[in-house]
């Protein structure tokens, strides 16, 4: 049966690739210090989750294809990133092209509520959703229709424990002129474990907001690994958290 567009695309996959098209890539990509650290972080604990060497990565939401380019790097021998935002999909694809990756990474348009047709019988170890869910108009859904594209999946998402992310959601123009919000971990959890996942990973991480001054991301730097380590304050303090489920 036939989705109709609207109920499967938000008004933020317009935005996003309006980004694109006035800047050449996602906000939160840009060279702005609180960024890099914060997705330096991110594609650490992205990298340090999951064994990618010799493995076939389908990267949902891939956006402008920043980070679904560090997978080759990490072993894996096939990548395949999807998103909605058609101008951010053709910004990925000249990415790869530049960087002559254009033999291990390729990008469509598609959209994770009607994914099975698209991907047909390509074959996925591995689904990387990083940042997607909570863009999505029905998260849980989105979780039921890739449960049985690959052996694992890790989602990347905001931390609904976060006081500061839930001010942000708020009263920050970007978050809120791109619909951003953010589930408790264990909700996501929950989602899997419904979707016949077995969630055997949840990690709370990164200290440096997004958008923040250089001054404050410094010193979020610096005090990061201890918020990490430290039981209660990580789980309020972090931006993140990782989950990974296997089936």
């Amino acid at each position: 049966m036939k989705i109709e567009k609207e109920k499967i695309i938000k008004d933020n996959v317009y935005r996003f690739d309006d980004d694109v098209r006035n800047t050449g890539s996602y906000a939160y990509t840009a060279e702005k210090l609180s960024a890099q650290f914060a997705n330096e972080r991110i594609s650490r604990a992205i990298a340090q989750s999951y064994e990618f060497l010799g493995k076939r990565v389908l990267d949902l939401g891939c956006g402008d294809g920043t980070y679904t380019l560090e997978f080759p790097s990490l072993g894996a021998i096939e990548v395949l990133g999807i998103d909605p935002a058609e101008i951010a999909v053709e910004a990925a694809s000249r990415r790869a092209k530049n960087t002559e990756l254009g033999a291990v990474v390729s990008f469509e348009v598609g959209n994770i509520y009607a994914l099975k047709e698209q991907i047909g019988d390509r074959y996925f170890d591995c689904v990387i959703m990083r940042g997607v869910l909570h863009h999505l108009p029905d998260p849980q859904k989105a979780i039921d229709c890739i449960s049985l594209l690959a052996n694992t999946v890790i989602i990347l998402e905001p931390n609904g424990y976060s006081p500061v992310l839930k001010l942000l959601e708020r009263f920050s123009r970007y978050h809120i002129e791109h619909e951003e919000r953010s589930f408790f971990p264990g909700t996501i959890k929950s989602w899997c474990e419904s979707a016949g996942l077995g969630v055997t990973v949840i990690e709370h991480l990164n200290l440096v907001p997004m958008f923040c001054p250089d001054w404050m991301a410094k010193i979020c730097r610096r005090i990061e690994s201890i918020v990490e380590k430290t039981p209660g304050l990580r789980e309020i303090g972090c931006g993140q958290c990782i989950i990974v489920a296997n089936r």
